[in-house]
């Protein structure tokens, strides 16, 4: 998780680890795939919140928003990474349980 975000950085991509990502829908489905996995040893799995595109929110909005391409970017660091990575950074930036 830290590995990818510092990768978001230097690829110069806004990012950030979030405790609070959308808890029930997100946690479930993240729970879900772990639960799934289970049975597959050295599988590993994770879950992305993705902001809203521009496009999706009202012109009045704070909400985080990223266009497509940065979106499409961003996942694409992000799997690079974890594929690349067999252990986390330790950086400040959140925390894992």
């Amino acid at each position: 998780m830290k590995a990818a975000l510092a990768a978001l950085a230097a690829a110069e991509i806004p990012a950030e680890v979030s405790q609070t990502a959308g808890t029930y829908v997100c946690n479930h489905v993240f729970y879900g795939l772990m639960h799934a996995l289970r049975r597959l040893p050295g599988t590993r799995g994770g879950f992305v919140h993705v902001p809203y595109e521009p496009g999706q929110l009202p012109p009045e909005s704070t909400e985080p928003s990223l266009p497509l391409a940065q979106l499409t970017e961003a996942l694409a660091v992000v799997v690079r990474t974890t594929l690349a990575t067999t252990a986390d950074l330790r950086i400040a930036a959140g925390a894992t349980h």
